[in-house]
């Protein structure tokens, strides 16, 4: 259902799910009992949580209840779902209704949070609980709010008794038209507004480039932009506004409210990681590095109650990812160990350890991950180790299993078929192989193919790979003195990867090459590679 996890994280996230404790009673249509019953609301959402007093933001929505606590922890659902702390949400507005059993809006915030979000649909399985929660909201409704009774009426559309997944779309773009009718009717309520942009973005290809022309893009950038003028800080619209641009020609678009996402839910390691999606795309990888630190310290804080692990393994990933572009190997191979002791994946502890060279830790780690495209990132670590140590034979031997998993395995990387990915990865160590020994033009049609490659690869945050593959090919010309190719290269490397040292320091040399200089590279390269602990002399080791 989370497109971005890995499979060792679903089966943590299900066996935990499966652990959770039962919570106490709760309406006719969701009896509590010590084992899961037919039709009984998972033990998963009856867990009870805590109403966190760290952590949380400033949101507040006010609702009918004239009770404390049911206000209180309404409020945290509604900011854990804006967080996309799903389950946490569904408990916590769980808690708000029975505070106040007679809350209608506490039973759609439950009804909501179970329904499909950017990251996931909901499931049939998890259908009759949404549908149930709503049902309790109407039946309610008469002592809610008009405003509360609109978004009760406009999600009644979206739920069925007998859900089926071909009728998905369908309900999805009732729920998008109500939601519509709602925020205009209500045109200052930004959760209004933000809920109509959700249902909408819901209509739309979760993955893959998006056309800032396309009318459906356009509108929901409007509906997003209308909310963020009047609150750049609202945490349900900013955070939508970053995916919505991510992957459009300008993500920078997103820039302004980034700023301010981290921190609207201190303790949602979500929201604390997602301006990198907007930092990685304009090329800010120092904040990248700075907003996944905070997102993992946000994971770590949750074991203290003081902080809400959202997608652990993401954060990691994309820390290690940007602190990879920016220089900073420290802190890029720490995530990697950290990832692999999570994860018992040690694939990122070896791609990181080789973007910076350390080859001789690199055979130290002995632990071959069980996963057909991990263990061929590993077989490539170990191979291209061997070959900067000295060893060609046991480097040509990792390249066989390389090459037989490109081209056998039917596995995919998240949304990345190792035909691609692998084929990446095969056809760097082929390249590397060939290049030390001494056929410098087979070596540069292999780093070619491997570009290709690459390029073929799905839009992915953060990509698969910590480090791009014209980084080896753009070397290679410099070594072949074919400068201005070089420079081509790494010039197309800087639009896909703006300001990294790694193509900067490239392009110095392909310029160098030609007699040429160039100020504003030069100052480009001082300043991006100035929180870097590694001193390079070429775009690879």
């Amino acid at each position: 259902m989370l497109w971005f996890l890995e499979d060792s994280t679903m089966r943590r996230l299900v066996l935990c799910l499966c652990c959770c404790l039962i919570a106490s009673s709760s309406p006719s249509w969701a009896q509590e009992s010590h084992l899961d019953k037919p039709g009984e609301v998972p033990k998963y959402a009856r867990d009870p949580i805590p109403y966190f007093t760290t952590g949380l933001g400033s949101f507040h929505r006010p609702i009918s209840s004239k009770n404390t606590e049911a206000q209180q922890f309404f409020d945290q659902g509604f900011q854990m779902m804006y967080a996309f702390a799903r389950i946490d949400s569904i408990r916590s507005f769980r808690e708000a209704w029975k505070r106040d059993p007679e809350c209608a809006i506490c039973y759609w915030g439950e009804s909501w949070a179970w329904g499909s979000y950017l990251n996931g649909p909901m499931s049939v399985d998890q259908s009759p609980y949404a549908y149930a929660a709503l049902q309790k909201a109407l039946e309610l409704k008469d002592q809610a709010s008009p405003r509360e009774r609109a978004f009760i009426e406009a999600l009644s559309v979206r739920y069925v008794k007998d859900f089926k997944e071909e009728k998905r779309r369908e309900l999805d773009q009732a729920y998008a038209d109500a939601m519509a009718k709602v925020a205009a009717q209500y045109p200052d309520d930004l959760d209004a507004i933000t809920l109509y942009a959700d249902a909408l973005f819901l209509l739309e290809p979760r993955r893959g480039r998006r056309d800032l022309e396309a009318p459906n893009v356009k509108r929901l950038h409007k509906v997003l932009e209308g909310a963020l003028a009047k609150d750049p800080k609202h945490p349900g619209a900013c955070h939508l506004y970053v995916h919505a641009t991510e992957s459009t020609a300008r993500p920078q678009l997103a820039e302004h409210c980034a700023q301010y996402l981290g921190k609207t839910i201190p303790g949602a390691s979500h929201l604390n990681h997602m301006p990198s999606h907007t930092w990685n795309e304009v090329g800010r990888w120092g904040d990248s590095v700075d907003a996944n630190t905070q997102a993992w310290h946000s994971d770590l804080k949750a074991d203290a109650g003081e902080g809400f692990a959202i997608y652990p393994d993401h954060n990691l990933h994309m820390l290690l990812y940007a602190a990879a572009m920016d220089g900073q190997g420290a802190r890029s191979i720490q995530a990697g160990k950290d990832y692999a002791k999570r994860t018992n994946d040690t694939m990122y502890h070896a791609l990181t350890l080789i973007r910076f060279g350390r080859f001789d830790e690199v055979v130290e780690i002995t632990k071959r991950p069980e996963r057909e495209i991990p263990a061929a990132a590993f077989d490539f670590s170990q191979g291209y180790a061997k070959l900067k140590l000295g060893d060609a034979d046991f480097a040509k031997a990792y390249l066989a299993k390389v090459k037989k998993a490109a081209d056998t395995s039917k596995a995919q990387f998240r949304t990345h078929p190792a035909a691609r990915l692998v084929g990446v990865m095969a056809d760097l160590l082929d390249g590397e192989i060939t290049r030390m020994a001494g056929d410098l033009s087979g070596a540069i049609a292999r780093f070619e193919q491997a570009v290709k490659l690459d390029d073929e690869m799905d839009y992915d945050e953060p990509e698969p790979l910590p480090f791009p593959a014209r980084h080896w090919l753009g070397a290679a010309l410099i070594e072949a003195k074919q400068f201005s190719e070089a420079e081509a290269v790494y010039r197309e490397d800087l639009k896909q990867h703006p300001h990294n040292g790694w193509s900067l320091l490239g392009l110095q040399q392909a310029l160098k090459g030609q007699n040429k200089t160039d100020a504003a590279v030069d100052a480009d390269f001082a300043k991006s590679w100035s929180r870097s602990d590694t001193w390079i002399r070429a775009s690879r080791f």
